[in-house]
């Protein structure tokens, strides 16, 4: 058939073969209804009802108003059935490939962005040890220098100055690791509320007295299993992100609430897990982001702030840590309108306790404990046992394995606490440890490691009861944590 220029009429082609009826004008419509007797050749009809049917799937019924006395071929009939049928499967047919491709799209999208930023992980993991290394040399002996140094001298500024340096960049690490998913953590039990509430005097003076803090908490929170410190970590960059998108007053407002993804909630959102969640979100009512800026803002180094403002670190930071804590994270925002993150935290079923302790303000001294400090890079071996001996400990030194057992053999039972390396050749720290507790009962054990959480764990050395330490540390921190391990802490 071919289609006249008056809307909703056409005109039946003429039969190839047979003597072609007289042409006549049609009114159609495609009802969806009660079947419709057939018209046929007679006087009397009216109207034609042809079913538009293609394979099992039935589209309807096409009804044709004839002008009084006109009848339809038979063949003709066919032929519109046949035809009209075959272009509405092909419309379906192509919107479905189209829906079909638009997901093929979007999972690619996921996988490619994926992909790219577990390059940028393994890169980051890849030179966080020998950083971490120097950084602690860097510091160690900075912290040393000052302690030796009168704090009206002006030298003591200029260390002072070294020591943030160094500081700042064992955070830019530390952030590096959170994005990559491979730092040290201690996740523990507990109620987001309470660890939100301990941190809003901080953020308070972060965001600035311009911006109005709003604390919504829901009651009866779930518990979750997270770290502490990566909770303030989130906050601290969900905040500093929402100040940053203020012009002058302005509001941001933190959540948090129970909820459970079900699989409606997930084909709305394909990233999304089903279960229960924690539910932190922080909204702000700055200038909000456009789709490409969305696209891309978990991104490392990616930042729409002036150059010298940001490392672009601070959300490829929150969603590192949203990962490693089998959590996920959506954001929602249009140019103008704000924005609103929402983190999702698993629940975690299991009772809690609270605990842990600050850091006193004095540090701890050694109470005539024998060390022996097991590390295989000299310059980091020769820092920490200047360190040790500056909190009065005793301090046998080793390079190897080997030489750790052979000191542990020459002094047997003096020996108070093992601080060893992990990775180290021939035998890892663990092993080291095992094989002196045999001959060194009372022994405690302190590892340390700059390597990243992956690497160390396949060690057994982050399992529940065992004592470590991250490199670099100050010597505050080193001198609690082997107060801690000798008093059975």
């Amino acid at each position: 058939m071919k289609r006249c220029s008056k809307r909703g009429t056409f005109l039946p082609a003429a039969p190839t073969q047979k003597p072609p009826v007289r042409s006549c004008s049609y009114k159609t419509a495609l009802v969806f209804a009660q079947p419709v007797p057939r018209g046929g050749f007679c006087p009397d009809t009216s109207s034609l009802a042809v079913r538009m049917k293609h394979g099992d799937t039935a589209f309807g019924y096409l009804v044709v108003a004839l002008q009084r006395g006109l009848g339809v071929d038979v063949e003709e009939q066919k032929l519109m059935e046949e035809d009209i049928a075959y272009a509405l499967h092909n419309i379906e047919m192509s919107e479905t490939r189209e829906k079909i491709q638009k997901e093929h799209d979007s999972l690619q999208k996921q996988v490619i962005q994926s992909q790219r930023l577990e390059a940028v992980g393994r890169l980051a993991g890849g030179v966080a040890h020998d950083f971490n290394n120097m950084l602690g040399v860097i510091m160690g002996y900075t912290e040393l220098a000052m302690d030796n140094v009168d704090s009206q001298n002006p030298l003591h500024s200029i260390l002072k100055e070294i020591l943030s340096a160094a500081h700042r960049s064992s955070e830019i690490t530390r952030q590096l690791l959170a994005f990559a998913r491979k730092q040290t953590i201690r996740p523990k039990v507990l109620d987001l509320n309470e660890t939100v509430e301990s941190t809003l005097k901080m953020l308070r003076r972060l965001i600035g007295e311009d911006i109005d803090l709003q604390w919504i908490p829901r009651a009866r929170l779930w518990p979750v299993k997270i770290d502490p410190a990566q909770v303030d970590q989130m906050l601290a960059n969900l905040c500093v992100n929402a100040r940053d998108a203020i012009t002058g007053v302005g509001r941001i407002t933190i959540e948090t609430d129970n909820v459970t993804v079900d699989k409606t909630l997930q084909r709305e959102h394909p990233e999304f897990s089903p279960g229960d969640f924690v539910l932190l979100s922080v909204t702000d009512n700055g200038c909000g982001m456009d789709k490409q800026t969305l696209d891309n803002i978990f991104e490392p180094f990616f930042t729409t702030k002036e150059v010298g403002k940001g490392t672009g670190l601070g959300l490829a930071t929150v969603y590192g840590i949203v990962q490693q804590n089998g959590g996920f994270i959506h954001v929602s925002s249009e140019e103008g309108k704000g924005a609103t993150f929402r983190v999702y935290l698993p629940r975690q079923e299991r009772e809690w306790k609270s605990s842990g302790s600050e850091l006193g303000a004095e540090i701890p001294l050694s109470q005539g404990e024998t060390v022996l400090l097991v590390e295989d890079e000299t310059a980091i071996l020769n820092m920490s046992k200047t360190m040790l001996e500056r909190l009065n400990y005793r301090v046998l030194t080793a390079t190897k394995p080997d030489g750790a057992l052979q000191l542990a053999h020459e002094h047997g039972l003096t020996i108070d606490l093992l601080l060893t390396d992990v990775i180290m050749p021939r035998m890892n720290g663990r092993e080291l440890a095992q094989r002196l507790q045999a001959s060194c009962p009372q022994m405690k054990t302190l590892f340390m490691s700059g390597y990243t959480a992956d690497i160390i764990a396949r060690h057994g050395v982050l399992e529940e009861g065992v004592h470590f330490i991250q490199k670099p540390f100050p010597l505050k921190n080193l001198a609690h944590k082997i107060r801690s391990v000798l008093n059975g802490e």
